[in-house]
């Protein structure tokens, strides 16, 4: 796991597009695995200015983490709905090429299934991004998941729901049940990008980069991941042990080595 310590969301955004620009450069058919919330966000401005400079992404196919189950159709908090405003509609991408659970399904392991087997077919994930919860989860997996677990139903927390509260007129709005893919199948991405800021995020970032592997904290996971990064704000590594090692580590790389 790489941990790199940045000055804020900006930095973190330039540089996980340069890691997303040089895959599908190299890679023109590359599969994004692509998440909601405010920590991709600045990564999906600067893909959209770097399509108007001409970055192509014709080729590319993207899978979103996760999905609540139950939202009217065309609600403007599904995340189908969301991804396509903050990043899919504002590029050339093929919209027959991205990809959202069902949330509105009626037979959601059948659905879950079908999600799992569309990722695979398309080759798999090549880089995947991710923000983390206040309590360590990824997607919806939330504490308790199993490392092995596949795209499936999940209840939410309460923490979690109220986190995401500031995105409907209520709590009483926000979906008790999401379906999101699985730890497993997160970890079957190529390369994991995760990125995190605030100080609201420091002590799930020391948990999951320096505490135990555990279940309560689904992100520990990532530290069993042979390519995984972590981009953070000053605010977010706040609480890291290792922070300067980090910082040192980072600032010596071989340039040829990329992220």
């Amino acid at each position: 796991m790489e941990v790199v310590i940045l000055g804020g969301s900006r930095q973190i955004g330039r540089l996980a597009a340069d890691a997303i620009e040089e895959l599908v450069t190299r890679k023109p058919e590359a599969v994004l695995g692509l998440a909601t919330g405010s920590s991709p966000l600045p990564v999906y401005e600067e893909l959209a200015a770097r399509h108007a400079a001409g970055l192509d992404f014709s080729r590319v196919s993207g899978f979103a983490l996760d999905e609540y189950v139950g939202l009217p159709e065309g609600h403007a908090e599904s995340y189908r709905n969301v991804i396509r405003r903050e990043f899919t509609d504002r590029i050339n991408i093929d919209p027959a090429n991205v990809h959202s659970p069902e949330g509105s399904a009626t037979d959601i392991p059948a659905a879950c299934a079908a999600y799992e087997s569309a990722i695979t077919a398309a080759g798999g994930v090549d880089l995947q991004l991710l923000g983390v919860g206040t309590d360590g989860h990824i997607g919806f997996n939330e504490p308790g998941s199993s490392f092995a677990s596949r795209t499936r139903i999940k209840s939410l927390i309460e923490r979690t729901r109220r986190d995401n509260a500031r995105f409907f007129n209520s709590l009483a709005e926000v979906p008790h049940h999401v379906i999101t893919q699985g730890l497993g199948t997160i970890m079957d991405a190529r390369h994991v990008i995760l990125i995190a800021t605030g100080a609201q995020k420091a002590q799930a970032v020391r948990d999951f980069v320096e505490g135990p592997v555990a279940a309560i904290c689904p992100a520990s996971v990532l530290q069993f991941h042979p390519h995984a990064t972590v981009l953070v704000d000053e605010a977010a590594a706040s609480a890291l042990k290792l922070a300067d090692f980090y910082r040192h580590t980072y600032d010596n790389k071989p340039s040829w080595q990329g992220l």
